[in-house]
């Protein structure tokens, strides 16, 4: 009898603990702020007919000219919030598929271009991180037919060297127009800036390409975790090998693939290269050129990428696939 009633009182002890637990979270719950979204998207592609996914061959050329392109890109958990005792990360965006559209004006060594991101799918988890409390996206084509992320305009220059060059110099700048949605996650509704030096070449077989630049980002008076940090500082570096091969559909045209990596990041100057302000991604990327087998006439290029996060910083996802097609034609 005496232990029957022991037992009774310990599953009312454990029941009102539970309740109580139970009652404190939905409290904090109902405390935390919410979390307000910003543009998670890093990966920052390079103007269409620049060759590469993120840098920029500064292989303009010809008279007047022109290239329009689109491009697929899935990346997998681009935001993971960190827990306060940091035990674990949430994935608030879990998935995210998109088409980029652009397209380019060019002239002997400028372009002019124009960048477009429709968002597909964008999906992750709703959390309690500390004091605030993030509402994870939910978009799809039924319930999203006609979202878009920041659109860009952009331009750039080739400075010293010629389109085929050991070495060429230039600058480039682009405008972020705010036409996402913050609660997507594919904006910080305002307009940012992005000014970079740019440096390509090729010699023989071997080709690289690569960037140092600013990303003016204001400050939001809104900072949640995971955020940003403000202006950035833009690095990156490519290299890849030519691989000639014969042309499809063509007797004495050759087409040329060429294969090798990226990597590129930020870090904030308000924190330079801390823990929680820097990130970085690489990705091996391969593009083929050349398909019509006439220089002298419109050209196709298809490019390929996989890659993935290697900090855990805001918008380098732990794995991501690109896959592209552009036409353009530099002009005679």
């Amino acid at each position: 009898m005496r232990s029957s009633r022991f037992a009774r009182l310990a599953a009312a002890t454990a029941f009102a603990a539970a309740c109580l637990a139970a009652s404190g979270r939905a409290r904090a719950q109902a405390t935390a702020k919410e979390a307000v979204g910003f543009g998670v998207e890093r990966l920052y592609t390079s103007a269409p007919g620049a060759g590469w996914f993120v840098m920029d061959a500064l292989d303009m050329h010809g008279a007047l000219g022109g290239v329009i392109s689109i491009t697929g890109d899935y990346a997998n958990q681009p935001l993971r919030v960190a827990t306060s005792d940091g035990s674990q990360r949430v994935p608030v965006v879990s998935s995210e598929a998109s088409a980029l559209l652009a397209a380019g004006v060019t002239y002997g060594r400028f372009r002019l271009s124009f960048q477009l991101d429709r968002l597909f799918v964008v999906e992750g988890r709703s959390a309690t991180v500390g004091a605030y409390h993030f509402t994870a996206p939910s978009i799809d084509p039924g319930t999203g037919p006609d979202t878009f992320s920041d659109s860009r305009v952009g331009f750039e220059a080739r400075l010293l060297g010629e389109a085929d060059s050991a070495f060429r110099l230039g600058l480039g700048a682009q405008l972020f127009i705010p036409t996402g949605s913050r609660d997507d996650y594919f904006s910080d509704d305002t307009y940012r800036g992005m000014a970079r030096v740019l440096f390509a070449g090729d010699r023989g077989r071997f080709t690289y390409a690569g960037h140092l630049g600013v990303h003016i980002r204001p400050i939001q008076n809104d900072y949640t975790p995971g955020s940003p940090h403000g202006s950035e500082l833009l690095y990156g570096i490519a290299g890849g090998i030519k691989l000639p091969v014969p042309a499809l559909g063509t007797s004495n045209g050759v087409e040329t693939v060429i294969v090798g990596p990226e990597l590129y990041g930020e870090t904030a100057f308000n924190a330079f290269f801390g823990k929680e302000t820097t990130g970085l991604e690489g990705l091996l990327s391969a593009r083929v050129e050349g398909l019509h087998g006439r220089p002298d006439s419109a050209q196709l290029r298809f490019k390929l990428g996989m890659g993935a996060g290697l900090d855990a910083y805001f918008g380098t996802p732990q794995w991501r696939a690109l896959a592209s097609v552009e036409m353009f034609d530099f002009g005679k």
